[in-house]
């Protein structure tokens, strides 16, 4: 009867150990790029797909404007349509916390105060006309662009970068543009 309760012990103590290694395995962080010019980065930047966060699961005509303060913090302005081209305008102003000794391409996103979302510019290219924007939990990203539109091989070659990531690409939803996308 004894063996049979240490047994039983040993067993419960080595599945937990088990489950409980399992729920802690994380992914490798996410590369950031290098190096970010964050004059060179400012500007529009239209969200061309996204695994959207619960405000943008509608949205349309979707564009993040980033201006850099004085300060070194990034004001920002994320406008879109909601359910419709022509739905309801939408406007959130988050602020970017550039993170130190991260080559400008590490922010903390803050909607509301105290919280600052991890944002990292996992891709740039070099003429700063396209970026992907990563987080390590693998819950959110956005591919943007300085066009309402990009080509069908970029589209491809950017949700390939995506997907070696670790992302669910079948989460990833394409964010549809009018023709004018600003009111």
């Amino acid at each position: 009867m004894k063996l049979n309760i240490l047994k039983s012990v040993f067993l419960m103590t080595f599945l937990a150990s088990f489950l409980s290694a399992c729920a802690t395995q994380k992914l490798a962080a996410i590369p950031t790029v290098a190096q970010v010019d964050l004059p060179k980065f400012m500007g529009d930047w239209y969200v061309i797909a996204a695994i959207p966060t619960l405000i943008e699961k509608q949205s349309y005509n979707a564009i993040e404007r980033y201006e850099l303060n004085q300060d070194g913090t990034i004001a920002t302005t994320f406008t879109f349509n909601k359910g419709a081209l022509d739905g309801e305008f939408k406007t959130y102003q988050p602020r970017g916390f550039v993170v130190e000794d991260s080559g400008n391409a590490l922010w903390g996103m803050q909607f509301i105060w105290p919280i600052k979302a991890e944002y990292r510019i996992a891709y740039l290219n070099a003429d700063y006309t396209q970026t992907i924007i990563a987080r390590n939990a693998r819950d959110y990203v956005w591919i943007m662009a300085r066009t309402p539109t990009i080509s069908e091989d970029d589209y491809q070659a950017l949700t390939a970068l995506i997907a070696s990531f670790g992302y669910d690409l079948s989460k990833l939803r394409k964010v549809p543009h009018s023709d004018i996308s600003k009111p």
